[in-house]
């Protein structure tokens, strides 16, 4: 106990003694502590900073000036190499670590031999002085200003952390002519980040900053073949460091002979330059979004597809300059994450003739009939059509509105795929004249095409390029198709996040209009076929009066899209879109494709609610039994329209007259031929092209005459005013049998719950439907001469 109280005793007396130390060693200490905490700006903020923009492999594509015409990019001090950090602080400030801010030794020795004994001028400045200078602008060629260093240099140790302050001098410090800090001149001068460098390149770094208009001005005349710099004097201050940094790294004396090759520095002029338009609009986008403090800015640009665009662009336009095809711009887009891989906004960005530097893929412009394919999808979606509906090119007029081909010349009954691959006008209108909710125009708003004036400003014209868009947003359209009706934005900063899509189209509609666009031929292809491995979904585009030359497709997991003209808007007849665009279109596809083996075609599945049907190929509907020609055609169940073909019809011929007979045919001699009943206004056409058409024949003696015989189908199952009970728990699971009784002359039956078709069956079988809900329906068959039966159905559920 004693020996205790003896030691708090003793304890006692020493903190006695010392209080007044203590006290003041714990105000320094909160001092000091006060002051890291006390709210300071950032030392990356002191000066503004270039931007570096990369591609998506990492590759730089611009160094930026900074505000102040500088090349500064802020590298955090981790992210820079370890051995060019040690070689600062070998050549710099060996006792950086320890000092406050300050080296008296150094200070003193400075002095001592710029005054006393007037030797060449040395400050003797720390690292920490010598930011100070860098920060605050100081003069410190006179005592005063040397005292002003000093002091600020004392303020830095106070507010930073040594490694902080190291951090901001090794990104602000001096790098000869207007190059500033080691990310800019790791870039500049050796095409590498801070952190890639070798040692020969880190202590070259190292050594610049101490004199860099001097130890880089012997090396502006002196070049190798390449254009790079080449820098004896630099070499030899290298060298010395290289000496001086064997004593503490003897393991790198292996690397000896890499300090006797030449010292090679990349000149300014050779910093990357690489997609402008990109780059520009990236920039842009960032300036608009209130900027921000990275000074790294990650695209999706690839630069080898890019490299490839501009390769093909620039030939394309060299060898068609004399049809006055001078300017063109692309875009490619990876529909799996809406990257854009390459955007050649102009033939060529230094060309002031052609406006070379706008951003075509930027501009408004009239997209001509790139956007049909989106017509025929919204008809598939809204029951308007099916692929192999025949449509009718004829003279029509829509109200006011009386549009032509662009031929000049109408082709009569053409099926929809054909109508959409031969870009034929009059169909593509009468079908957005049947669109309802929503039609074109609620289309390309839903999908966020800017600018678009009031919707009766276009009226139906807007089918066939009456509005305008750029090529981005005719991108993503595309895209949207790729994608199976869902349309998300495009990506050009990598950090943009990949966000759900928004269907505007089915997949099934999506589905069928690729399908169409993929059996489009190619403008060089005589087979008429694409190959099978990769094949290009694509369409064309022409403006009114040749201002605008377009072709927009997809091939493997790419969205291409091509333009041609000018800017100024001036029209040239070569610009017709498969004539001019599509060239250049399957240029670009094929220099892709061998440069890029592996290239395939994404796996799509085929969307779940989406049938084949067999139609008769003259009216695209189902056949009946005189139809000659069969063919398929995609079908959305409950949807697409359909019913059964009647332009071949059979007329019972008598023989003695070769007229049509009078019925009742019993006893007399005839026999059955069949004809083409095609409308009043298609005959038109038929005759105006030189198609022969036989007229059916007909008599006036009696009504009837030449129908054939027959009695129509009868309905047999579902009963008369049936009421058919489901059980809940298997709702979706049971199913109705369908039978109907026919005439000896039918082949087949087809089958229509409240006029959308849902299959066919040959007489004496069923047919099995599966109710999805409770509710009235209208059954109604039809056999294959069009005879018909129907009744109606109730489908309730009970537990």
């Amino acid at each position: 106990m004693s020996l205790l109280l003896s030691t708090w005793r003793a304890c006692f007396t020493w903190l006695h003694r010392w209080q007044n130390w203590l006290v003041g060693f714990a105000l320094i200490a909160m001092l000091l502590i006060g002051c890291r905490l006390w709210p300071h700006p950032r030392l990356r903020d002191w000066l503004p900073s270039s931007t570096a923009v990369y591609d998506e492999h990492g590759r730089l594509m611009r160094l930026t000036l900074a505000s102040d015409d500088r090349y500064r990019l802020w590298v955090p001090l981790h992210d820079i190499s370890p051995q060019l950090k040690d070689a600062v602080l070998l050549h710099e400030d060996r006792w950086y670590r320890w000092h406050p801010g300050f080296n008296p030794y150094g200070l003193a020795r400075g002095a001592w031999v710029t005054y006393v004994r007037h030797g060449n001028p040395q400050g003797g400045s720390t690292i920490t002085m010598q930011l100070a200078r860098l920060l605050w602008k100081l003069n410190t060629r006179s005592p005063w200003g040397k005292l002003q260093q000093v002091t600020r240099a004392m303020q830095l140790e106070l507010f930073y952390s040594k490694q902080q302050i190291l951090e901001a001098y090794l990104n602000d410090a001096p790098y000869g002519r207007n190059v500033e800090g080691v990310g800019a001149a790791s870039l500049a001068y050796f095409n590498k980040s801070a952190g890639e460098l070798s040692l020969p390149e880190a202590l070259t770094l190292a050594v610049i900053p101490q004199d860099p208009t001097r130890r880089l001005q012997s090396a502006s005349h002196n070049a190798d073949a390449d254009g790079d710099i080449i820098n004896p004097q630099l070499a030899a201050s290298r060298n010395r460091l290289y000496a001086r940094w064997l004593h503490s790294h003897p393991d790198d004396v292996s690397l000896k002979p890499l300090f006797a090759l030449p010292l090679n520095l990349r000149p300014l002029s050779q910093l990357p330059f690489e997609a402008p338009q990109a780059v520009e609009q990236v920039l842009a986008a960032r300036q608009i979004a209130g900027g921000s403090s990275d000074s790294r800015v990650g695209t999706t640009i690839d630069l080898d597809i890019q490299h490839s665009l501009e390769r093909q662009i620039t030939l394309y336009v060299a060898r068609n300059n004399s049809r006055g095809i001078r300017n063109a711009a692309a875009i490619l887009i990876d529909t799996r994450d809406m990257g854009v891989k390459a955007m050649v906004g102009s033939a060529n960005y230094f060309d002031r003739s052609i406006q070379g530097q706008v951003n075509g893929t930027l501009a408004k412009r009239s997209p001509g009939s790139t956007l049909k394919p989106f017509i025929y999808a919204l008809g598939f979606d809204q029951g308007v059509l099916h692929p192999q509906t025949v449509l009718r090119d004829v003279p029509s007029s829509f109200g006011p509105y009386t549009p032509e081909n662009f031929d000049g010349h109408f082709l009569g009954p053409i099926t929809a795929t054909d109508a959409l691959i031969r870009s034929r006008n009059i169909p593509a209108v009468w079908i957005a004249s049947q669109l309802k909710q929503p039609d074109l125009y609620e289309f390309l708003h839903a999908a966020g095409i800017s600018r678009m004036a009031s919707e009766k400003h276009y009226g139906l014209a807007l089918v066939l390029g009456g509005g305008e868009v750029t090529m981005q947003e005719l991108g993503g359209l595309y895209a949207m198709l790729a994608n199976r009706g869902e349309l998300r934005p495009l990506r050009l900063n990598s950090s943009d996040p990949q966000v759900a899509g928004t269907r505007l189209l089915s997949d099934e509609a999506s589905f069928m209009v690729m399908d169409m666009l993929r059996q489009n031929p190619r403008p060089d292809e005589t087979t008429g076929a694409q190959p099978s491995r990769l094949p290009v979904y694509w369409k064309t585009g022409t403006s009114w009066a040749f201002r605008d030359a377009w072709t927009a497709g997809s091939f493997g997991p790419y969205v291409l899209v091509v333009w041609i003209g000018n800017f100024d808007s001036t029209g040239n007849p070569a610009f017709v879109g498969a004539d001019a665009a599509a060239p250049l279109f399957f240029q670009i596809i094929d220099a892709l494709r061998a440069e890029r083996q592996q290239l395939a075609e994404p796996i799509r599945h085929m969307p779940a609610n989406l049938k084949r049907v067999p139609i008769c190929l003259a009216s695209g509907e189902l056949p009946n039994q005189w139809c000659p020609q069969k063919g398929m055609t995609w079908f959305i169940p409950g949807k697409s329209p359909i019913r059964v073909s009647n332009v071949h019809r059979p007329v019972v011929i008598d023989d003695a007259t070769s007229q049509p007979a009078c019925p009742p045919y019993a006893g007399k001699r005839t026999h059955v031929e069949v004809y083409e009943f095609w409308p009043s206004d298609l005959q038109q056409v038929f005759a105006q092209a030189g198609i022969p058409r036989r007229k059916p024949p007909q008599n006036s003696d009696c009504k009837n005459a030449g129908e054939p015989d027959g009695d129509p189908p009868q309905i047999t199952s579902p009963l008369l005013g049936s009421t058919y009970a489901m059980r809940l728990k298997q709702l979706g699971e049971e199913r109705i049998a369908f039978i109907a009784t026919t005439d000896a002359d039918v082949h087949a039956l087809y089958w229509f719950v409240n006029d959308a078709y849902i299959g066919r069956s040959v007489p004496g079988e069923s047919l099995l439907w599966q109710p999805q809900t409770a509710g009235s329906y209208n059954v109604r068959v039809v056999d294959d001469h069009g005879r018909s039966d129907q009744r109606p159905l109730g489908v309730s559920l009970v537990e």
